[in-house]
C-alpha cells in the first residue's frame, strides 16, 4: 500500500483490513506517526525508519531465493533502494545491498563486479544524471531495472534528468520505472530472479 498523501487513520484502518486478509502487508512512505497508527491495530508490525516502510508477516519462516541485487549509487539514494530491496525480500528474495558505488567513483562499482554479475536481477539506484544502470548494464548479464531517484542539484529537476538518461540508455537489457519508484523496481527484480508468482493484491 502506498501511504504518503493517507492520513494515519487511513493507512492504519488499509493496513489492518489487508492484513486480514493476507499474511503479509507492506505500507511504503509512511512516516513514524502512521507507523505508531499501525501498532495499534497490528502489534507485530515492524518499521524500516530509513526507507519509510511498514510491514508485518506471519507467514512461516522461509528459505529466500538469491538472485537479486540492489545498487544504490550514493547514501542520498538509499532510502529509495531501500525500498526496493525490503520489496523483494518480502517476496521471497535474499537481497545483496550494494551500498555507494556510484559512477563518481568507478573503483567502487568495479570493487563488486563479481556479486553484480552472479545476480539474476539488478536494481540501480541513482540521482544526479542517472548513469549507474548504463554501466552496470553493460557490465552484467542479467537484466537492470533502472530507478532515477530525485536526488541531485537544480538541473537534475527532481529526477527528470536521470529518468530521460535511463529511458535513453544504450546498454541493452535496462528497464526504467518511474521516479522514486522503489516498490515497483523491487517487484519486478522478485519476479525475475525469484520466480515468485505473488500478486500485488496479496497484501504487498
Amino acid at each position: 500500500m502506498y501511504g504518503a498523501g493517507k492520513t494515519p487513520d487511513q493507512v492504519a484502518g488499509i493496513a489492518e483490513k489487508l492484513f486480514a486478509a493476507s499474511d503479509v502487508v507492506l505500507v511504503t512512505r509512511v512516516g513514524a506517526e502512521a507507523f505508531a497508527r499501525i501498532r495499534e491495530k497490528i502489534p507485530e508490525a515492524n518499521y524500516n525508519e530509513l526507507g519509510r516502510l511498514a510491514w508485518a508477516d506471519r507467514r512461516p519462516e522461509r528459505t529466500l531465493t538469491p538472485g537479486v541485487v540492489v545498487a544504490a549509487a550514493g547514501t542520498s539514494d538509499l532510502p529509495v533502494a531501500e525500498e526496493a530491496a525490503l520489496t523483494a525480500q518480502l517476496m521471497g528474495c535474499d537481497v545483496t545491498r550494494l551500498t555507494d558505488v556510484g559512477v563518481a567513483g568507478l573503483h567502487r562499482l568495479t570493487d563488486r563486479l563479481g556479486e553484480l554479475q552472479k545476480a539474476r536481477a539488478v536494481v540501480a539506484v541513482a540521482g544526479m544524471e542517472g548513469a549507474l544502470p548504463t554501466v552496470i548494464g553493460g557490465l552484467v548479464a542479467a537484466p537492470v531495472i533502472a530507478v532515477p531517484t530525485s536526488v541531485g542539484y537544480g538541473a537534475s529537476f527532481n529526477g527528470l534528468a536521470a529518468l530521460l538518461a535511463m529511458l535513453n540508455s544504450c546498454a541493452p537489457g535496462v528497464a526504467v520505472v518511474n521516479i522514486d519508484n522503489g516498490f515497483g523496481a523491487g517487484f519486478m527484480a522478485a519476479q525475475i530472479a525469484c520466480g515468485t508468482g505473488l500478486h500485488p493484491t496479496e497484501g504487498l
